[in-house]
């Protein structure tokens, strides 16, 4: 019922900002004066209301055309540029990917690729503050194949600081692969990024990616209730690769998957990371790593 009450609120307000109402609206103002001028028993007083209520509806449907579209601004003449067909393609060509990205960002979505990722990845967590959005947290789960992409992320993890540092909350859930777990340079890796992570503040957890459906091993951060942006293709350190979603619909089925993969008590993610850490470090710190000693520590989280 309420998607069927918005779709006749769309229709309405669709209709409002139409053209045809808009030049049926201008053409009914240049009539109706006629009309009255011509006809020799018109009530004038019903003309001027009937005009009157033609000029609101039109400032109307003027003022919500203005608050639902963007105006883009037209060259004032082809004629100044060196080459004006080559200007116009290009220039039809940019306002076709600008207009069907602003498409996407009205229905709640937005796609983004490579270099843009870190980027869009920092913005929305300075938008969580100065919205001051509810709750001022943030859950993230990594799915971490390669621990040193995530450090060179300097612009996010900025970002990051500075949520902490004003009463933000993040908590970050490390999924790893339990053959990448007892692989020494991985570990150390892993630790390495955990430790800066917990300097800025976060909260870190882990899993291991082989216990959990394919429902909850995905790449994703929660940003408050507001936004979630799902890492489909993990970029490399140079940003050749990397696509992601943000969606501003729907938070609350992602944060219930987060929650059922970081869990509570002795079972919880930052639990789980404890006891892996109390494995691995000391045999990193001595140069006495063993891959069997490092395996039967992991199969026991």
């Amino acid at each position: 019922m309420p998607d069927q009450r918005r779709d006749t609120v769309a229709r309405i307000t669709d209709a409002l900002g139409s053209p045809a109402l808009g030049a049926l609206v201008g053409i009914a103002g240049l009539v109706v004066p006629v009309i009255g001028w011509v006809g020799q028993h018109v009530n004038l007083k019903l003309l001027l209301l009937v005009q009157s209520a033609l000029i609101l509806l039109l400032v109307a449907g003027h003022v919500w055309v203005r608050k639902a579209y963007i105006h883009l601004r037209r060259a004032n003449s082809l004629k100044t540029m060196d080459d004006a067909q080559y200007y116009d393609l290009v220039r039809s060509h940019l306002e076709r990917e600008l207009i069907s990205d602003y498409g996407e960002i009205a229905d709640g979505h937005l796609r983004v690729y490579a270099s843009e990722v870190p980027r869009l990845s920092a913005l929305l967590v300075k938008t969580i503050l100065e919205a001051q959005s509810e709750p001022q947290r943030i859950l993230a789960a990594d799915l971490t194949t390669n621990p040193s992409l995530l450090t060179q992320r300097r612009e996010y993890l900025a970002a990051n600081r500075r949520f902490t540092e004003n009463g933000g909350r993040i908590d970050r859930l490390f999924i790893a692969y339990h053959d990448d777990l007892v692989k020494e340079d991985f570990a150390r890796s892993l630790l390495e990024l955990i430790g800066q992570h917990r300097d800025i503040g976060v909260t870190c957890g882990l899993a291991v990616r082989d216990r959990l459906r394919a429902d909850q091993a995905v790449d994703v951060v929660i940003f408050a209730g507001a936004a979630v942006l799902v890492e489909e293709e993990q970029g490399d350190a140079d940003y050749n690769r990397g696509r992601s979603s943000v969606y501003f619909k729907g938070t609350e089925r992602w944060t219930g998957r987060f929650e059922s993969v970081w869990g509570h008590g002795a079972d919880s993610a930052p639990r789980i990371l404890q006891a892996y850490e109390a494995a691995a470090r000391p045999m990193l710190d001595a140069g006495t790593w063993d891959d069997t000693r490092a395996a039967r520590a992991v199969d026991t989280l």
